[in-house]
């Protein structure tokens, strides 16, 4: 009982670390012997209570997928092994609690010359709930700056709604989707997944063919922003987006269906198809104020497709 009154039930109102270091170990120990079961059978069942959120999204369907082409399984499965995980576990109160594990893998890209870090941000939405793995970014090594920590040596949580960063972490998928689509606002540093990707659909060309993108923001539940103060005052920050592709034929032509896409396909291609995917970010957010540029750095884009529908 505190002096307000309040009752502290589960930790709800107490500031405390979401997770002893033990119990993101574990976390991290089952999802990975599920995920790896998923991917040797094909099988979205055998990992759908250990991930969510955007990685969920794209981890299900692309299973579902996967399993309808290849009934029999992975042929060239291949076990994810994460090791050298470093667990940065933030103190907040209420719910949902998380933390992010920072791993090496056995699928470091360009033959291992350049080290990558897989980082899982793992959520649990209460008390009685377990831990599900919602955001995955990878990442060089060279590009994450160093977490701030508090006086106890815990990372520090980033509000979504801070007004000490150059952009507030709840309103990041609103401003990325509207970049995209119009260019404006412009708080985004260019690169692959900003400047040159809209570059690249603005100048879709294929004879009898046209092309609409249409981008939404993803912004709630397990899909939420979750972000981390680093030491230089600004963050490291993980949200979702959601993604449209419209291909239209002119008449007497067809969109072509890949078996991917046909797996996850509702409807009939006759002349029109809409791919739908989810996509998560991993960005740096520097503090408002900043004498850098002041814009958002996209460090990784994990994008997947969900869903596909004819017309």
């Amino acid at each position: 009982m505190t002096a307000s009154g309040c009752v502290t039930v589960h930790g709800e109102l107490e500031v405390v670390p979401a997770a002893t270091r033990a119990e993101a170990a574990q976390a991290l120990k089952t999802f990975t012997a599920a995920y790896n079961a998923a991917d040797e059978a094909y099988d979205p069942a055998l990992d759908e209570d250990e991930i969510g959120g955007s990685l969920g999204a794209i981890n299900q369907a692309g299973l579902k997928a996967r399993q309808k082409n290849n009934p029999d399984g992975n042929p060239n499965h291949r076990a994810l092994e994460l090791t050298d995980a470093d667990y940065v576990i933030p103190k907040k109160a209420g719910w949902p609690r998380w933390f992010v594990a920072n791993t090496d893998t056995n699928r470091d890209q360009d033959n291992g010359k350049q080290d990558t870090r897989w980082l899982f941000v793992f959520s649990k939405s209460g008390p009685d709930a377990g831990w599900k793995a919602v955001y995955l970014s990878v990442v060089a090594t060279s590009r994450l700056p160093r977490f701030a920590k508090d006086a106890d040596g815990r990372a520090r949580p980033v509000a979504a709604d801070s007004a000490e960063l150059a952009v507030a972490p709840e309103d990041l998928s609103k401003q990325y989707t509207g970049y995209l689509q119009k260019g404006t606002p412009d708080v985004f540093t260019p690169g692959a997944s900003t400047s040159l990707w809209r570059t690249t659909r603005q100048n879709t060309r294929r004879a009898g063919f046209s092309y609409q993108y249409i981008d939404q923001p993803l912004n709630s539940g397990a899909f939420g922003p979750l972000g981390l103060e680093t030491e230089n005052g600004g963050a490291l920050v993980f949200f979702s987006s959601k993604h449209f592709e419209q291909q239209t034929a002119a008449k007497g032509l067809r969109p072509a269906v890949s078996p991917d896409v046909r797996a996850l396909l509702s409807g009939e291609v006759k002349s029109t198809l809409t791919k739908e995917r989810v996509s998560s970010q991993l960005v740096y957010v520097p503090k408002k104020g900043d004498t850098g540029s002041g814009k958002v750095t996209v460090l990784n884009r994990l994008p997947g497709l969900t869903a596909a529908k004819g017309s």
